[in-house]
């Protein structure tokens, strides 16, 4: 079955999902942003790398952001960092955030799993970004973003 963009949003709590952004951006100066995508035509790669340059998380101070991007009418995802955070953690890191998507996913358990994914992302950022009190801004949206 094929789940339509309306179908996971109903399934996503946006509440709880921009609640773990939150507390996992308390913890460090990097920008976490989901985007659940609409149908599209094309490579799924390149569509969350437009995500990428449309949502801004190239263009963070520390090029510490990623995105969680979902295309639920192709069940698939992708998460992507940029090179700030990607330079720390290597490839590895993204395979077991990746894997942890999966599993939940695969069980139909996306907020959990986004939820999950967000935090262990925010312990990574929070080691090599620290939060700064005084000189950090929220760079980018915590809210999920449903854009195509």
């Amino acid at each position: 079955m094929v789940m339509t963009k309306g179908q996971l949003i109903k399934a996503v709590d946006e509440t709880r999902v921009r609640e773990a952004v939150e507390r996992a951006e308390r913890r460090t100066s990097g920008e976490i942003v989901v985007s659940v995508s609409g149908l599209f035509l094309g490579d799924v790669e390149k569509a969350a790398h437009r995500a990428f340059a449309r949502l801004g998380v190239a263009q963070t101070r520390d090029r510490n952001g990623i995105l969680i991007f979902v295309a639920p009418a192709r069940r698939r995802f992708m998460v992507l960092g940029d090179v700030g955070i990607h330079e720390r953690v290597g490839q590895e890191f993204w395979n077991r955030i990746a894997a942890q998507l999966s599993e939940h996913f695969r069980r139909s358990d996306f907020t959990e799993g986004l939820v999950r994914a967000i935090e262990s992302i925010g312990e990574q950022l929070g080691t090599h970004f620290p939060y700064d009190a005084e000189g950090d801004i929220n760079e980018l949206s915590n809210d999920v973003d449903f854009g195509v």
